[in-house]
């Protein structure tokens, strides 16, 4: 079922149901995208219609964000489960390690997706990195000319939104892969070079928090999480964002 927030319909499944139909992907079909929006890419997605495009032609809109879950329960129309883009991300290569299926590592400043490969080596026996490349490159071409050289089923995306939703929708069309998702800095993290917050504060919804005191640069995008909970709650006032389906 598709949950609409502001303009974006999200899938309203849990972890597992969105690890079955990434890996059904892989295994047929033409490449398609995975994307994980929160508040501030829903909210980008009304100034940005080119974005917002992409965020639609997607195979899944998972919630990332606890602001979107939020958003929901304001309208309504309560999704099943929060499912951030770092958990999907490490439930889906640790699905990938038990198959002979290949990942390519994409985004990221150089040197992050190599180490971020060694260390989902480690973590996912078993899991094959068929190529890495960062996130500054000129030559689109030869970025999708090396990922389809290397076979690789999946790639894992982290540009940064817009860039990696953009990317994706412009590119799967030419991608022998079966499916790219794209997870922000989610490489930073798989390469230790970014800590997550602790379970507890995941657990409370409260991960923005610690981000935010550990990077105070980030009050900027911070201050958008009220202006969209305003905008929900306007929209269930004018019976706006009313689709569910």
């Amino acid at each position: 079922m598709k949950i609409e927030v502001l303009g974006v319909d999200f899938d309203s499944v849990t972890l597992a149901e969105a690890i079955a139909s990434a890996l059904g992907r892989l295994r047929s079909g033409a490449c398609r995208y995975i994307v994980t929006p929160n508040p501030e890419i829903v909210w980008t997605c009304r100034k940005n219609g080119e974005l917002r495009a992409a965020v639609g032609g997607a195979l899944l809109t998972l919630p990332d964000g606890i602001g979107v879950m939020y958003g929901a329960r304001i309208l309504g129309r309560p999704i099943v489960q929060r499912i951030p883009g770092i958990d999907f991300a490490a439930k889906l290569l640790g699905e990938i390690s038990r198959t002979d299926f290949s990942v390519f590592l994409l985004g990221a400043r150089p040197g992050v997706a190599d180490r971020a490969s060694e260390k989902l080596r480690r973590d996912y026996p078993g899991l094959r990195i068929a190529g890495t490349n960062d996130g500054y490159f000129e030559k689109n071409d030869e970025i999708v000319g090396k990922i389809n050289a290397s076979g690789a089923a999946a790639v894992i995306v982290c540009l940064g939104s817009p860039k990696q939703e953009l990317w994706m929708s412009k590119n799967a069309p030419n991608l022998s892969a079966k499916l790219c998702v794209g997870l922000g800095g989610a490489l930073d993290v798989f390469s230790g070079d970014v800590s997550r917050a602790p379970e507890s504060w995941r657990r409370h919804g409260l991960e923005w928090l610690y981000r935010l005191l550990h990077s105070p640069s980030r009050i900027r995008r911070i201050f958008r999480l009220p202006a969209f909970i305003c905008a929900v709650i306007w929209g269930r006032i004018t019976g706006g964002n009313r689709r569910e389906r």
